[in-house]
């Protein structure tokens, strides 16, 4: 467990940081009429934030070194 936890907490990482991301998005930035399907809500724009943070920070992956 510790293996797989140690081996993907860039994405764990991502999820917090998208996560915060979506939710400052929606605070200061937003949507006001409601209209906006993401940015109206919080908890959609806060969910939206952490998937796209997760995915982001899930293409950053160690290498090995030589080939």
């Amino acid at each position: 467990m510790k293996k797989y936890l140690a081996a993907n907490i860039l994405v764990y990482v991502g999820f917090i940081i998208g996560a915060a991301a979506g939710f400052l998005y929606w605070k200061f930035v937003g949507c006001s009429n409601g209209t906006c399907l993401i940015t109206s809500n919080p908890y959609i724009s806060t969910v939206y934030g952490a998937v796209m943070g997760g995915l982001v920070f899930s293409l950053v992956k160690k290498g090995k070194k030589g080939n």
